[in-house]
């Protein structure tokens, strides 16, 4: 049976199951499915991989995934790779897991479709993530992952019904949605979830991966409050609790709109919780700005933190950016993390 190792974000996590079931009758190969979200991401992939062909010397590896996308040199160069397959041609691996040359990758900006492929499972899960857009159209200076995911595409709303239902059906019971930039969903992101609610009144609980602050409308918060079947729990992209440090991300949101979000949500669902991603030193960050990112935690009442030290990712705008010391970007990321519960996934 085919094994695929995940690194990374829970759209890899959902790509996985797909690919275990359209190669699952393959015997002694092994798909890793990389990440490409920081320099750190594609260091790990690498060891990964090595680990794996010391453990596994007569496998066949196939590296596919956002490095392998941003980085197909690197990882056709490894004398433990096999194969290199770009984002693109992973939603039609089938078509391309004999292919003879070493590396197949293909420009992402020139893909406008999703891969259809319906699965039936997560192994080894009780939540069932449900893929709902792929790519992003906004260009954060630190983030790579629109040159590695392509533009903005949307899921069809008839597939996404069509998916959630098929996992029902197989016992899940807590459904989340996610994406590369979930918010973006064309038409409507608050529609989507509006017609989900309205079309599956047996989906038991409906759930959110990272949310972008400055996509929230208030169709979706009025949602919050009508239907309880929404689990009370917000994930949010935040990054940042200092404006000029946002505007410098290129993000687009303020400090004031994730709090008054907070609290718009709070007032319509009092049990309420949320969590956040921060990143801690970016480029040119002083203590002070570092401080209100603290300040911002307490005041919107974010009590799961998803903390990382900035991390260089070549490529982007940030990477050229004045610098901020390792040992203080550990060290800011340290003390955050001891203003809530820290999380892993």
């Amino acid at each position: 049976m085919v094994e695929v190792v995940t690194l990374g974000c829970r759209i890899n996590s959902y790509e996985s199951e797909v690919l275990k079931e359209k190669l699952g009758n393959l015997d002694n190969v092994i798909i890793v499915n990389t990440c490409a979200v920081t320099g750190e991401a594609e260091r790990q992939c690498r060891q990964t991989i090595r680990k794996l062909r010391k453990e596994n010397p007569n496998a066949k590896i196939v590296v596919t995934g956002c490095a392998a996308q941003v980085a197909t040199k690197k990882f056709a160069d490894m004398p433990e790779v096999d194969l290199v397959l770009g984002n693109r041609e992973k939603a039609e691996i089938e078509n391309y897991i004999d292919s003879k040359e070493k590396e197949v990758v293909s420009d992402i900006f020139n893909y406008d479709s999703y891969d259809k492929y319906i699965i039936t499972g997560f192994e080894g899960r009780h939540k069932a993530f449900v893929q709902i857009q792929q790519g992003c159209n906004h260009r954060c200076t630190y983030c790579i992952i629109p040159y590695a995911r392509g533009n903005n595409r949307s899921v069809k709303e008839e597939d996404v019904i069509k998916q959630i239902r098929k996992l029902l059906e197989q016992g899940f019971k807590e459904i989340c949605l996610t994406g590369v930039d979930a918010c973006s969903y064309q038409p409507s992101f608050s529609g989507l979830v509006k017609h989900i609610l309205e079309q599956i009144p047996e989906l038991p609980s409906l759930q959110f991966g990272s949310l972008d602050p400055a996509a929230l409308d208030n169709e979706f918060i009025a949602l919050v409050g009508i239907d309880k079947r929404i689990y009370p729990h917000f994930h949010l992209s935040i990054q940042s609790g200092d404006n000029l440090i946002l505007k410098r991300m290129r993000r687009r949101h303020t400090r004031e709109d994730v709090i008054n979000l907070c609290n718009k949500i709070r007032a319509v669902r009092p049990e309420a919780t949320f969590g956040s991603d921060f990143i801690c030193g970016f480029p040119t960050e002083t203590e002070e700005q570092f401080e209100s990112t603290v300040k911002l935690v307490r005041e919107a009442g974010i009590n799961k933190l998803h903390v990382f030290p900035y991390s260089e990712r070549s490529g982007t705008p940030a990477a050229a950016m004045p610098q901020v010391p390792v040992n203080v970007r550990k060290d800011r990321a340290r003390r955050l993390r001891l203003e809530g519960e820290c999380i892993d996934d």
